[in-house]
């Protein structure tokens, strides 16, 4: 018995020196075959955050918890306090709202009755929260303040820097978008410093980057994720904040063009999420699945869209993208009605548009595939309101939400024959892009204005922006787009007789390959019927009367 209960000290002395050391695997490895009725409760409580470290989730519960009856048998309210608002996140992560409300309603019975102290920080921190789901912002910047003032009092660093947070996401949420990043920014500084606890540096990071991304502000959400990997990769193997900050990491690399890196980082974020975070982890599945679908591997993305749906994650408008690439265009666009009108707009340029954006972004260039010219100036009006808006609170018109604006408006206008106002817009677009540096929008914008100068007589206008096109698409590996550059490149070298429009030369050469109507309408986004007037018309331009006569042509000319 006396060599158990040394055994069972030595462990208890090791996971001390582990936790000191934030080693938190070699903190659980010693605790978790020791006996709970030989461990204290401060020893309960940190095997479970050894335990939720190294995302044993429910191991953690049940520590804590064992923990929490200590505290309350030996009446310290404190930690029993502390200890119940522990409980009340863990259970809140894991979507169990029922026990989280009641461990909550605990934390505040044990902390009311207590002098100030650190602890109902955490309680202020909830309290301005529920606030700001309410919209009462006065109310919630009250207890970020209250918050702050307490752990300012208590000399905490931690809860310190998340009061500035919770200001800052107030501050957002009711549109002073300026002053909510600048206080953001104060509290990231914090963590890159080192003047916080692992915990806290892990929680402020991750939160900082959500909203970087919310307020669509690319700049600050590079910055800034690159400072949260540079901490992640810092810290022993087992931190479970690595991977709630690495699929903000894949965000940034998708839409800076660096795919395959984006591709590793989301298939390790879901490695490391699943099961416990399982919304995150439904990001990096649809973040593939973009990446995915423009490369031109269609099944591969529908089983990534349909892994982030089974995870909780609509995965809209990026299906629907993809039901345009195969051909459905109606299909594509029924989704994305149902899709804006769940999504109900909302405040106009706030925190959190660019998913509804994208969707005005999508119904875009889908309408316009199916010819819905008025369907298309209606989503792009309002992409343009909505950057407007946001215009005046980011005070930037620098932003991706100005990049997609014009891009739409540049495509609609084309579509309306407007070439000066469309050439205007897509420049605007073209520029943003490559400022904001998300080649794969910026080439896509190119593809539009190289039609646009071509209707306006600029031929060589239009074939330097199909090489730098077509230039981007092979780098990234979008081989449908690149595909599609190398035609239209040869359309414009190829002045034909008839004066075949641009279409016209498309469906010309996918006739010469041996496709058939319905095989072209699917390529191309188009109905057969469309496809057999575009024949009619080559026929006639051509003075052919068959489609081996038309294919001959073809390839008399070079053109097949």
């Amino acid at each position: 018995m006396a060599d158990q209960i040394t055994g069972a000290e030595q462990a208890i002395e090791q996971a001390r020196d582990a936790v000191a050391r934030e080693a938190w695997a070699d903190a659980y490895a010693a605790l978790r075959d020791v006996d709970p009725d030989r461990m204290t409760s401060d020893d309960l409580a940190a095997l479970a955050d050894a335990a939720w470290w190294t995302r044993r989730v429910d191991e953690s519960i049940e520590a804590r918890t064992k923990a929490y009856s200590g505290y309350v048998a030996a009446g310290a309210a404190r930690q029993a306090g502390f200890s119940a608002w522990m409980l009340f996140y863990e259970y809140q992560l894991a979507g169990r709202t029922a026990a989280a409300a009641g461990w909550l309603r605990r934390s505040r019975q044990h902390l009311s009755g207590e002098p100030e102290c650190v602890e109902q920080c955490y309680l202020a921190w909830v309290e301005a929260e529920e606030a700001q789901q309410r919209g009462a912002f006065d109310e919630a910047m009250n207890g970020a303040h209250r918050m702050a003032g307490i752990a300012r009092r208590c000399g905490s660093p931690d809860l310190l820097a998340m009061s500035a947070q919770v200001q800052a996401s107030v501050l957002l949420a009711r549109g002073r978008v300026v002053g909510g990043l600048a206080l953001l920014d104060d509290a990231m500084c914090s963590a890159m410093a080192g003047e916080l606890s692992s915990f806290f540096t892990g929680w402020v990071y991750c939160l900082g980057l959500q909203q970087c991304m919310a307020c669509a502000d690319l700049e600050r959400a590079v910055e800034w994720t690159e400072a949260a990997m540079a901490w992640c990769a810092s810290m022993p193997e087992e931190n479970n904040f690595r991977g709630l900050c690495r699929v903000h990491r894949v965000e940034v690399l998708e839409l800076c063009g660096d795919w395959p890196r984006a591709e590793t980082e989301a298939a390790l974020t879901c490695r490391e999420l699943l099961p416990y975070e399982a919304r995150t982890a439904a990001e990096a599945f649809y973040l593939t699945g973009g990446i995915q679908r423009r490369r031109g591997e269609l099944a591969a993305a529908e089983a990534s869209y349909d892994r982030a749906h089974e995870l909780g994650r609509d995965p809209q408008p990026g299906l629907a993208l993809l039901r345009l690439a195969q051909g459905k265009a109606d299909s594509s666009a029924a989704a994305l009605r149902l899709a804006l009108a769940a999504d109900g707009g909302g405040d106009d340029g706030g925190p959190g548009r660019l998913g509804r954006c994208r969707l005005l972004a999508a119904q875009v260039e889908v309408s316009l595939a199916l010819g819905q010219l008025g369907q298309a100036r209606t989503a792009a009006d309002e992409l343009e309101s909505t950057a407007c808006a946001w215009q005046q609170r980011r005070e930037s018109e620098t932003t991706v939400l100005h990049a997609t604006a014009a891009a739409a408006g540049g495509a609609v206008a084309f579509a309306d024959r407007d070439l000066e106002r469309a050439l205007s817009l897509l420049h605007r677009a073209l520029s943003l892009w490559l400022e904001l540096g998300v080649p794969y929008e910026a080439a896509q914008v190119r593809m539009t204005l190289a039609a646009a100068d071509r209707a306006a007589g600029d031929d060589e206008g239009a074939r330097l922006e199909l090489r730098a096109a077509q230039a981007v698409f092979e780098r990234l590996g979008a081989v449908p787009d690149a595909r599609r550059a190398a035609a239209l490149l040869s359309a414009v070298h190829h002045r034909l007789p008839g004066e075949l429009t641009v279409r016209e030369m498309q469906v010309l050469r996918l006739v010469a390959s041996g496709r058939t109507n319905r095989s072209i309408a699917a390529e191309l986004v188009i109905s057969e019927h469309t496809v057999a007037r575009h024949l009619n018309n080559i026929f006639a331009k051509l003075d052919v009367s068959s489609r081996a006569a038309a294919t001959a042509y073809a390839c008399t000319h070079g053109l097949a």
